[in-house]
Formats: C-alpha cells, structure tokens, sequence
C-alpha cells in the first residue's frame, strides 16, 4: 500500500513551523539552528506522539474499540498524548505508569487526570514486563464489556513509524534555499528516528537524521532504530533501512533515563534565554545538549544549516522544578 493511502486520524496542525533561533546560532558562531515545532501539534500541550497515533487511533477506531490502553514512565509525554487523543475521539484511556512517581500531580500527571485518563502506577524491571501488564489490562478491560486497543510504548510499531517518514516529507517541503546538514532529534523508543530514517530513504533527502540517545547505548539503539524502520518499510513495500545507515550517540544519556544532568540543564536555560524557546529536561534537553557540543566539536561549519526537532515534553519540566533549581547555583 502507499504511504497516503494508509488511513489515519487528523491529530497534527500540519506543517509544524519550522524557524530560526537567531540569538543561538550566533551564540554558536553562525552554523544556523533551526527549529522544526514538533512541539506544537494541536492537542494537551502537543508533542511528537501525535504524528504515530493518528495511524494507530485510526486502526484503534475501525477495529471498534472504545477503550485504549498504553503504558510509559510516570511523566511520559506519550501516555499524556494517548490519552487526550483518545478523548478527543471519545474513547477511554487507561495508562499503566512505571513507578516511582516523579512529581506528583504536577506536570504530564496533571493533564493525564485533566483529560479523563485512568491511571495505575505499577513496578516493573524492563519494557517486557510492562507489555506483558498491558496485555493482563486489556484482559480485564475485556472482561468488564469493554473493547480495549493497546497502543505501545512511545508509539512505537511499524505502524506508528509512518507518522514521521510523513514528518520527513513535510520538513523537506518546508526548506527553503541550501538545504541543511542535518536533522537532530532525541531517540529512546526508537520510533521518531527510524521513520525520520526511512522517510530520508524514501525521498532521497539530502541531510543526514542524527539521533541523540536519551537511554540505550549506540548499538542496541541503532539496532533499534533500524528494527523499526524495516518494519514501517515492509508495511509500504519500500527497502528497509541498513543498520549502517543509522547514526546515534549516546554520549549524552548522563546518568539514565530520565535523570537530569548539569550537561541537560545548562542547554535547557541557555536555549529559553537567548530565544524563548522551553526544552524539557527527559528528551530535548539532552538532544539540545548534544547539538551544542557537536558545534563545539566543529562537525558543522558556520553558514551550515541543522534542523532541531522539538518533540514536546514541556509539561514534565514542571515536575522537575526541583532538579533544575539544584543545578542552577
């Protein structure tokens, strides 16, 4: 099947704006940051996840679904996402949240209650056990007369990948003059980046994708990554992208997952500060933190333009308010 004959939902204001952050890049001695606004799709404070679900809500809806159920950290973006685009569809939402709770009732915890989302805050070791929680909620979702569809971790299948080989398409149409030298995005469930990939495959873009890890160390993620896209490849009949072809670094995890280093937090101020622009302290604040040492690194050249994908997670920085205060001095 082709790409825009798959069916999906309209959850994206599309394009996403994509604009200069003048004072950064000066600040950066003139390689030209671009800011591409993944953050400002339509729904509860937006986000990236929006682009997977308007496939995977769509094939939730012509299934006859009336609940849907998906699972993340306590302040996932992505369950936070689920939800508001399951009700925006009137269907229910059940989010399984990994324990411990960081910031409780504030941030994405706040606006998963605000959206009418049934939230169980469960312990698990790895994502295995989480999706084997899952699949015993459906089971009793299903056995209350309930028609559950489970949504997985990020959003992240080969259906859900579509959303940004779609996403690639719409930068490319929105570059104007040279085009830039590379796309900069966070990457931890591996979703965003492996459609990004495939979409540069597919249309034969001429920048390169780079995938700042926010977890898992270069070679499982690029594995990763590159599972995904041959999935997403298969589903639309195109060749699927070589692990070779896939670039991460993981030199910016810090100390895990969802722990905020000085490294995150010294981006995340300096980017609000010179252009107004809030980052988050989970996923784009370390993909910023590694776009400003790859220019201090001299991997681009002053005149040379990279694209920074702004994926959300701003409504977690509130739950955070304590780590960045800390950090501040």
């Amino acid at each position: 099947m082709r790409l825009d004959e798959i069916p999906r939902v309209s959850l994206v204001n599309e394009p996403t704006p994509l604009h200069l952050l003048p004072r950064l890049s000066a600040a950066l001695g003139g390689v030209q940051v671009w800011c591409k606004r993944d953050d400002m799709t339509r729904l509860a404070l937006g986000g990236n996840k929006l682009r997977k679900l308007e496939f995977l809500l769509r094939e939730a809806v012509d299934q006859g679904a009336d609940t849907v159920i998906t699972t993340g950290a306590a302040q996932s973006n992505h369950a936070r996402l689920t939800a508001a685009a399951a009700s925006s569809l009137g269907l229910r939402s059940v989010l399984v949240l990994r324990a411990p709770v960081v910031g409780q009732g504030q941030g994405n915890l706040l606006l998963d209650d605000l959206v009418g989302a049934e939230v169980r805050i469960r312990s698990w070791q790895d994502w295995d056990e989480a999706n084997v929680l899952l699949e015993e909620v459906a089971a009793e979702v299903r056995e209350a007369g309930h028609r559950p569809y489970v949504v997985p971790m990020g959003g992240t299948n080969a259906l859900g990948v579509l959303g940004y080989v779609l996403a690639a398409r719409e930068l490319a149409q929105q570059v104007t003059g040279a085009p830039p030298a590379a796309v900069i995005c966070a990457t931890s469930s591996g979703g965003t980046q492996a459609g990004l990939a495939l979409g540069k495959q597919l249309y034969d873009l001429p920048f390169e994708i780079v995938g700042i890890s926010v977890s898992e160390p270069v070679d499982k993620m690029a594995a990763t990554v590159a599972r995904y896209a041959a999935a997403a490849a298969a589903l639309i009949d195109v060749p699927p992208v070589p692990v070779a072809a896939v670039t991460v670094l993981d030199e910016y995890v810090g100390s895990g997952y969802g722990k905020l280093d000085l490294r995150t937090a010294e981006a995340i101020r300096m980017v609000a500060r010179l252009d107004g622009v809030v980052l988050d302290p989970v996923y784009t604040g370390k993909a910023m933190a590694g776009l400003l040492d790859l220019v201090h690194q001299h991997r681009w050249k002053p005149g040379q333009a990279v694209v920074f994908l702004h994926t959300g997670g701003v409504p977690a920085l509130f739950a955070y308010w304590d780590a960045m205060a800390r950090r501040s001095g």
